[in-house]
């Protein structure tokens, strides 16, 4: 395994992108069995949450950092699993989710960017976001739901308020989750399949399904153009769930230990704090 798996899974920034050459069902950075990957994201949780203790001590002393993980993805590519896992490993109150559906009308009032602004975390918390400010460059265009000279100009906006963001502190953990196309119909089967899951079914999933070339298209200008040295994004293969799962794990594992936050000294001397609750 690379010390750093960023290294395979980042998208440069000005290449190109061609999804045809990465296998949904690939493993980058891993080449062991399931059950190996399932014991190592375990032991992983275990850093995870000290780091995540950590960063959010820092932020009682004025530390301004957070981190902010945003899952894309086709439907029933694991953004909501992925959310489960990753809640897993921290404490929910240093954790700020958000699932971003369609707007509502006081949302499509405002700039764009507006309600996934006022949902970022605060400092020292980690913010998980099931669908992001980039379902306007996603689903508005391939809906065509705003002018192409609308969304078109999104990118740059994007990047601009990303960068502003990464400048006070954000650390942007960008998952594009990769799903091929038969493995989200086996998804999509298996929902209809088990009765307590219908309610995840939608008919508009088969009608989705059809706009398959024109997400592609869509996705891949997002990664070309979004993946920058501020906010790069990272490609995850998601057809095999435990090596989403593994992958995200290596992601912000490797991104804490960059931050390497620290525990803030007390502002008083504990020997005597010792002494005056013996004495209370």
């Amino acid at each position: 395994m690379p010390s750093d798996v960023r290294d395979l899974l980042a998208v440069q920034p000005g290449h190109r992108v061609k999804l045809s050459d990465h296998p949904a069902d690939a493993t980058p950075g891993f080449d062991g069995k399931k059950r190996q990957a399932v014991q190592e994201v375990a032991d992983i949780g275990r850093e995870l949450a000290d780091l995540q203790e950590r960063l959010y001590a820092a932020a009682s002393e004025g530390d301004r950092r957070r981190v902010v993980l945003v899952l894309q993805g086709m439907d029933t590519s694991g953004k909501g699993g992925t959310v489960k896992h990753v809640i897993s490993h921290f404490n929910p109150a240093g954790c700020r989710i958000r699932a971003f559906k369609a707007p509502t009308d006081e949302e499509k009032r405002q700039h764009f960017l507006w309600r996934v602004d006022r949902a970022l975390p605060q400092s020292g918390e980690i913010g998980i976001f099931d669908r992001s400010h980039y379902e306007d460059v996603l689903v508005v265009r391939v809906h065509d739901l705003v002018p192409e000279a609308v969304w078109s100009r999104r990118y740059e906006q994007i990047n601009a308020w990303e960068r502003i963001l990464a400048e006070d502190g954000v650390t942007w953990v960008k998952v594009f989750l990769h799903i091929s196309r038969d493995e989200q119909r086996e998804r999509l089967l298996a929902r209809l399949d088990r009765p307590d899951k219908h309610w995840k079914f939608s008919p508009n999933d088969v009608r989705e399904r059809e706009l398959w070339p024109d997400y592609r298209k869509a996705y891949t200008a997002v990664l070309e153009r979004c993946s920058t040295e501020a906010a790069p994004w990272y490609l995850v293969p998601a057809d095999r769930k435990w090596y989403r799962n593994w992958a995200v794990s290596q992601l912000l594992l490797a991104h804490l230990r960059d931050l390497d936050p620290r525990y803030p000294p007390g502002a008083y001397d504990p020997a005597e704090a010792r002494a005056a609750l013996l004495r209370a």
